[in-house]
């Protein structure tokens, strides 16, 4: 009778052969057959322009989701009394924070930090404190919003090209 170990050890051995002489196969056909090497290539553009064309789909979507966020947080209105104001802002910068923590959560976050820039006195102002403070990604979601949103005055104290990292990507 043979053993199970036995058994096992020739399946492996079986498989273990089977893969290095696929390798070897797969090795030989790339370097002899020019006709195999061309549909490696081929397959190699069509993957990367698939890829390509993923990113660029994915990009358009979180455009629209942001333009959608902005257009949402611009119907539901912002508080007009000075104590509201202040109260909004201070509650949409700490949701901000908490937001910005979690990686999945970055539009959340860049929605709350426009809002509370919207509610600010001195918008430019309150940009450049959030290029120091604020995530990478939720500034870049913050940006796009700010380019979206042509209501928004940022007044003169700040221009944006003079702010290294809002909108690089």
């Amino acid at each position: 009778m043979v053993q199970s170990s036995t058994i096992l050890s020739l399946t492996a051995a079986t498989a273990a052969t089977g893969l290095l002489a696929y390798a070897v196969y797969f090795d030989y056909q790339r370097r002899a057959d020019p006709n195999f090497r061309r549909n490696l290539r081929r397959e190699e553009r069509r993957q990367a322009r698939a890829e390509k064309e993923e990113a660029v789909a994915q990009n358009k979507q979180k455009r629209k989701d942001v333009q959608q966020l902005v257009d949402r947080a611009t119907e539901e209105g912002y508080p007009s009394g000075v104590n509201e104001r202040e109260q909004f802002f201070m509650d949409q910068v700490q949701q901000g924070e908490m937001l910005a923590s979690d990686p999945s959560k970055t539009l959340e976050a860049g929605l709350a930090f426009y809002k509370a820039l919207k509610v600010y006195p001195t918008p430019g102002d309150l940009i450049s404190i959030y290029d120091k403070t604020v995530d990478k990604r939720v500034l870049d979601v913050l940006a796009e919003m700010i380019a979206y949103d042509k209501n928004l005055d940022l007044g003169s104290g700040i221009n944006l090209s003079d702010i290294p990292t809002v909108g690089l990507d």
